[in-house]
């Protein structure tokens, strides 16, 4: 006999008179939200400008749900073309089925869009996004509680999850609640990720890279605990495999990166405040000011007389009034000022 568990909404919808608010959408809306505030937090400060997260993310957001989506949908086709199935469902997003591979996936190629139309290189924006679509997912995953679905074994641990559904095959019991353990590690994913970012100062897409390694360890042994229907290949569930690859390929990026292209990027945005900050370097160089009346070097063997009245603290002197060039005498009237090569 259970002395605890975690019980599971009767209906994963509420209704508004007839506007049905679905608890997965929510859930997905909420997400998104938090990723694109945190988002534009670290955008802004690495150099980049307020709002381009956003931006960016009208082009990431609808490219990761239909990516996420079509992953579902071909990974298990005999949920929606098997006999007896409506492949008419397989458009029922709200319904719960996306895929994080390839949300992933078609988001990062919807950002590269965005990214590309404001002339801004994708891995730094990847790095500024990263904790929040860890973020994002942990908030996410809930959404599967309140569809009743990715649960694991059958348990009666104090934190089990309540299954009360019988759509689907499903039998009712309490079951380890693996979207809760893959809500829990994401949130560890993100501080880890914010942590190493600032500890480390990761850049050109290292600090997604983490993210992307740091998920994969996680969905490897979460997954291996999941007894929903998936496909198997020598004894290990698809997305095991998945997992265990797109690892493998994260810590090579790692590496490979921080040999070729150690620390940060200096500029991520194109007319961004670090523009402006290279502009008052210059100044700080030496650099004179051009454009303006009278400001054309000298030719060689000209002499300009100076006069101390009107020197200014850039570098750059006025002639006073009174003042003269004396050609191939090198001599001032009145002792005004003193002739000097150029």
């Amino acid at each position: 006999m259970e002395l605890a568990y975690i019980p599971s909404p009767s209906s994963g919808v509420l209704y508004l008179g007839p506007v049905p608010l679905r608890g997965y959408a929510f859930c997905i809306i909420i997400g998104v939200f938090v990723a694109v505030w945190l988002g534009n937090k670290r955008w802004i400060a690495r150099g980049g400008r307020a709002g381009t997260v956003a931006d960016i993310a009208v082009w990431a957001v609808p490219f990761g749900l239909v990516g996420g989506r079509l992953y579902h949908v071909i990974t298990d086709y005999q949920l929606y073309f098997s006999e007896g199935r409506d492949w008419v469902d397989a458009f029922k997003i709200w319904e719960g089925g996306l895929g994080i591979w390839g949300a992933i996936a078609f988001g990062a190629l919807g950002a590269w869009i965005g990214c590309r139309r404001r002339g801004i290189p994708l891995p730094a924006y990847a790095d500024a996004v990263a904790p929040g679509i860890a973020f994002a997912q942990a908030i996410g995953r809930w959404g599967n509680w309140f569809n009743q679905e990715l649960y694991g074994r059958a348990t009666d641990l104090p934190w089990a999850v309540e299954i009360t559904s019988s759509a689907d095959g499903r039998v009712a019991g309490t079951y380890h609640p693996t979207f809760l353990y893959e809500s829990l590690w994401c949130i560890g994913i993100a501080l880890l990720v914010i942590w190493a970012d600032r500890r480390f100062r990761l850049g050109h897409g290292r600090a997604f890279a983490l993210y992307v390694a740091a998920y994969c360890a996680g969905r490897f042994w979460i997954e291996y605990m999941r007894v929903d229907e998936a496909h198997h290949i020598l004894g290990l569930r698809l997305n095991n495999w998945t997992a265990l690859l797109v690892f493998l390929l994260a810590v090579l990026y790692i590496v490979l990166s921080a040999r070729k292209r150690p620390g940060r990027e200096t500029t991520v945005e194109p007319g961004a405040a670090g523009a402006d900050g290279e502009a008052g370097a210059a100044e700080k160089d030496g650099a004179e000011p051009t454009g303006a009346e009278g400001d054309a070097p000298a030719k060689e063997g000209s002499e300009t007389s100076e006069t101390s009245e009107g020197f200014e603290a850039s570098g750059t002197s006025e002639v006073s009034e009174g003042s003269s060039v004396s050609e191939g005498s090198g001599a001032s009237k009145d002792g005004a000022g003193s002739a000097k090569k150029s």
